[in-house]
């Protein structure tokens, strides 16, 4: 029987929760485990926080956890995911293969989504739909094309400017008539209905 435990943080060293992944079963099963220390304050560094809110987002796939840092007592949020067990790998355009990673995707779309009216739990749902649409459709390989091409796909239903910020890298736009064109197709699109902070132009 294969197992895989994954860990669930919990505050102030409360004994932490293990989820097992019975694999050969396609079960789960809850055991308690050793314990765990704080988080660290993405701020000032300090290993001690409170947690001042908990929920289950995304149909309970996600746990979000707002917290607070008991040292310069400014608030920052943490993300739980059951980690999926895929050997997934992913093909570079120059014929590369790399692991599939999850933070990759989700750090790109924080850069589109610079400065832009998007939320830190928006630009995690996008990376979450686009990974199970992965997962879905491949059992050991993907193009990176494929990747970018789904998360432009959804960029565009969240925010304008983001998209053509991500589009630019991931179609490698020749020059500014390229950009244009993309703007211009973008723009003419009926079928996108944002939010006026969203659009490219408002």
């Amino acid at each position: 029987m294969s197992l895989l435990c994954f860990g669930i943080l919990t505050l102030r060293m409360i004994p932490l929760i293990i989820v097992v992944s019975c694999l050969s079963w396609g079960r789960y099963c809850v055991y308690p485990c050793v314990e765990v220390d704080f988080m660290q304050c993405p701020f000032c560094q300090v290993n001690k926080d409170k947690v001042i809110d908990s929920r289950a987002t995304d149909s309970g796939k996600v746990i979000r956890r707002r917290r607070e840092c008991l040292g310069c007592e400014k608030r920052f949020t943490t993300y739980e995911y059951i980690e999926q067990v895929s050997r997934l790998s992913v093909v570079k355009k120059d014929g590369t293969r790399v692991p599939y990673d999850r933070n990759k995707m989700a750090d790109g779309l924080r850069k589109a989504c610079y400065k832009r009216p998007v939320s830190a739990e928006k630009i995690d749902h996008v990376a979450e739909q686009v990974e199970e649409v992965l997962f879905g459709n491949h059992e050991r390989e993907v193009d990176s094309v494929e990747i970018g091409h789904l998360l432009a796909e959804h960029l565009k239903h969240v925010d304008q400017v983001a998209y053509v910020r991500f589009a630019s890298v991931y179609k490698q736009f020749r020059d500014l008539d390229d950009l244009l064109d993309e703007v211009r197709e973008l723009l003419d699109n009926p079928d996108i209905d944002l939010p006026e902070q969203g659009k490219l132009f408002s």
